[in-house]
């Protein structure tokens, strides 16, 4: 799914990108929540979801790159660490930044995804545009 996220993002995201590459990995009825503090939060629910999920993120982030990844699976559950180096789209601000996932998974597909973030805020500045007359960070 990783793989797939990143060759949607590659070839443009959303509208450029058939979301086909990433529908085989979820669920009907997937349920993604992301923290309310994010630019791109809120729970997102079904393949449209995921789908508005990635025009979100892909309008917040010029790059969102999976730097490290650990993988701890238990049962229907997997557990992954995941070290991202991003650049904002309005700010052109860079971060590396943790990121630890919870995945569900019902009939071989992704049926819930909880991510965790390190600093909401520090994710949120660097995406947000300054406003008018105020210089970037």
């Amino acid at each position: 799914m990783y793989e797939a996220e990143a060759a949607f993002l590659a070839a443009g995201g959303p509208g450029r990108a058939a979301f086909g590459l990433l529908a085989p990995y979820f669920a009907p009825d997937v349920v993604l929540h992301q923290a309310d503090a994010l630019p791109y939060g809120g729970t997102w629910r079904g393949h449209a979801g995921i789908e508005g999920n990635m025009r979100a993120m892909a309008a917040a982030w010029e790059l969102f790159e999976f730097a490290e990844q650990e993988f701890l699976a238990t049962g229907g559950t997997t557990v992954v660490r995941t070290l991202v180096r991003a650049r904002a789209r309005a700010t052109g601000r860079e971060l590396t930044f943790p990121i630890l996932q919870t995945i569900t998974f019902k009939d071989g597909r992704i049926s819930e995804v909880r991510p965790f973030y390190w600093d909401t805020q520090a994710v949120a500045e660097a995406c947000a545009a300054p406003a008018e007359g105020e210089l970037p960070r």
